[in-house]
């Protein structure tokens, strides 16, 4: 079964290694949730509000040893008046044996506004 996972973060600065950290420390957080390796993973769709434009944060998902393979597609978020700014998400489609509502997804820093619904606050930090 494939399942989607979702999450999300935000940096401080439009900067290279504020992105990439973030980014990284959003996938690892996911993962460790879920239990996951990459060879579960199917896909990776990741998305950027406008502001951030100092690098692509596939780049650190690339540069994590074996994800060179798992195909990863990023994509400016829609530019909502009053939306999180800052803001990077992931949208992983794992293959995995959990239900869905056995899924963990993960929101971290000022992205923990976002769904509240979806995670409880003792699974992110």
């Amino acid at each position: 079964m494939i399942r989607g996972i979702r999450g999300a973060t935000t940096v401080e600065k439009n900067e290279a290694e504020e992105i990439l950290t973030a980014t990284r420390e959003l996938l690892e957080e996911i993962i460790h949730l879920n239990d996951l390796k990459p060879e579960d993973i199917a896909s990776v769709f990741i998305t950027a509000t406008p502001d951030l434009t100092a690098t692509f944060p596939a780049r650190a998902i690339r540069m994590m040893p074996g994800w060179e393979m798992v195909p990863l597609m990023c994509a400016a978020e829609i530019d909502v008046p009053g939306a999180i700014s800052r803001c990077i998400r992931l949208l992983l489609h794992a293959n995995t044996e959990r239900r869905g509502n056995e899924v963990h997804h993960a929101y971290l820093r000022d992205a923990r506004s976002l769904r509240p619904d979806l995670v409880p606050p003792e699974k992110n930090r």
